[in-house]
C-alpha cells in the first residue's frame, strides 16, 4: 500500500453520465488510501473492496480490467488512470472529503462536521438531484451514514425514498453483524455474509437488475 499526506479535496459523488439513477450508496468518508487518493467513493478504501465486489456481480460499476492487476488503492488506480463507471447506481458519502487534523492520520468526521449547515445542504442537493433522475432509495453503510441521512431527511423530506441500512464493511461493522460478536467466525465469511446481505439491500431499495 501506498503511504502519503492525506489530500483531503471534496470526492464527489460517482454518477452515472446518463439515464435514471435507482439507488444512492452512501458511506461515511473517504478513506485516505482509497477515494482519497483515487477521486472516486470508495474506490481504492480497503473496506470498498467488498463493496465494488458486489456492485459488479449487480452490473451496477463496470471496473477496468487494469484494476485486477494491481494493488487495491487509490493513489495507484489514479497513477494508472482507472475510473469506475456506475450505472443505475450513484456513490457518495455522509461527508465529502477525508477527515484529518494533521494531513497524516485519519479521524473519524465529527457529528459538527457532519449535520453542520452546509454539509446537510450538500447532501440534500445531491439527493434532490438524483431524485430528479428517478431517485427510488438510499442505502447508508453504517450508523454515521445512517444518522446523518436522517439530520438530511429532517431538514430536506423526502418521503418517497425508501431506506435501508447495511453495517459499515470494516472489520468492525462485519463483526458487529456476526452472531457472538462474530466469535469463532472466519473474517472470510463474515466478508461473504456482508455482500450478500448489502446485495439484498440495494435490491430492495430499488435497484433494477
Amino acid at each position: 500500500m501506498t503511504t502519503a499526506r492525506i489530500v483531503g479535496r471534496a470526492v464527489p459523488p460517482l454518477v452515472p453520465k446518463s439515464g435514471h439513477v435507482r439507488v444512492f450508496v452512501i458511506g461515511e468518508a473517504p478513506g485516505p488510501r482509497g477515494a482519497d487518493k483515487s477521486g472516486f467513493p470508495f474506490f481504492g478504501d480497503a473496506a470498498g473492496k467488498h463493496l465494488y465486489r458486489v456492485l459488479t456481480s449487480l452490473d451496477a460499476v463496470t471496473l477496468p480490467a487494469a484494476a485486477n492487476d494491481i494493488a487495491w488503492d487509490g493513489a495507484l488506480f489514479k497513477s494508472a488512470k482507472l475510473v469506475p463507471v456506475a450505472r443505475g447506481i450513484a456513490l457518495g458519502n455522509a461527508f465529502d472529503r477525508c477527515p484529518t487534523d494533521d494531513g497524516q492520520k485519519f479521524r473519524t468526521p465529527t457529528r459538527a462536521e457532519l449535520e453542520g449547515a452546509d454539509n446537510i445542504k450538500r447532501l440534500a442537493g445531491e439527493l434532490s438531484t438524483l431524485s430528479s433522475r428517478g431517485l427510488r432509495g438510499v442505502v447508508t453503510l453504517g450508523r454515521i451514514a445512517t444518522r446523518t441521512l436522517d439530520a438530511v431527511l429532517t431538514f430536506a423530506p423526502m418521503p418517497h425514498l425508501l431506506r435501508r441500512a447495511v453495517p459499515h464493511p470494516s472489520a468492525q461493522g462485519l463483526l458487529s453483524m456476526a452472531p457472538n460478536r462474530g466469535k469463532g467466525a472466519r473474517m472470510s465469511d463474515l466478508q461473504d455474509a456482508w455482500m450478500s446481505h448489502c446485495r439484498a439491500q440495494i435490491l430492495d431499495a430499488g435497484f433494477e437488475t
